[in-house]
């Protein structure tokens, strides 16, 4: 995929059952060309949503594994995500990391099953209100991305700042905050991997965030689960890179 694409992933949560398909036919249906597009949908679709769509978009998973095979009653690993389809895997999202504990050192594991299972990982890195308030985002940013990424450099990961206070919240950071966090992250990631940005991304507000120098896309919740809401989002990141 070249840089020059903007990559538009959709993380669908705790959403979707099979009749969701529909959903999915409207959203490759309406695909503009000059985008690359993911969808990443729950567990219980992954296989199904990967059959269907063809590889005329990409199907991605929320989480995974670091293990390969073994006696984890409950868990998929990255191999196990390739089998059924996918190419991608979000690692580290702000929700996992508070609900579930997850530590710098488990999401790079993570990052690394990944890669060696042939995945693209999304990282997810991000501060919350009272860090930023505290003028610490760049500091916290930094030390996630210290301890998360895979180790290495290429095109084999990329990264989301998703500002925990804007997750889901209807906030978005300023386009002068959003490049502030993204020139760092280019300052310590390179040129080769795409950094997205994440964080109530929505239709009125997609343009002006995609223009933000080093957004080489969108990690987009809530509006990415309908064609409506999603489409318009996609069309911005065709028309960003012309």
């Amino acid at each position: 995929m070249e840089r020059a694409r903007k990559l538009i992933a959709g993380n669908w949560k705790m959403h979707g059952l099979q009749s969701s398909l529909a959903e999915l036919d409207s959203i490759i249906a309406g695909l503009p060309d000059g985008v690359d597009l993911g969808i990443h949908p729950p567990l219980t679709l992954l296989a199904l949503f990967a059959r269907h769509a063809r590889g005329r978009i990409g199907i991605g998973a929320q989480d995974v594994d670091p293990g390969v095979f073994g006696a984890r009653t409950g868990e998929v690993s990255a191999t196990m995500l390739a089998d059924a389809g996918a190419c991608a895997v979000i690692v580290g999202h702000s929700e996992r990391r508070a609900y579930q504990g997850e530590t710098d050192v488990l999401v790079r594991a993570k990052a690394e099953a990944a890669r060696a299972a042939g995945l693209l990982a999304i990282v997810c890195v991000g501060e919350t209100e009272a860090e930023r308030d505290a003028g610490d985002a760049l500091a916290v940013i930094s030390a996630q991305l210290a301890g998360s990424l895979p180790r290495g450099s290429g095109t084999d990961f990329a990264v989301a700042y998703e500002p925990v206070w804007a997750v889901g919240s209807g906030r978005t950071p300023t386009p002068a905050q959003i490049a502030e966090v993204h020139a760092a992250i280019r300052a310590r990631v390179g040129q080769a991997p795409r950094i997205l940005y994440g964080g109530s991304v929505k239709a009125a507000n997609a343009a002006a965030i995609l223009a933000v120098p080093n957004v080489d896309g969108a990690l987009v919740g809530g509006a990415s689960l309908t064609a409506a809401d999603f489409l318009p989002i996609v069309e911005a990141g065709a028309r960003a890179a012309r």
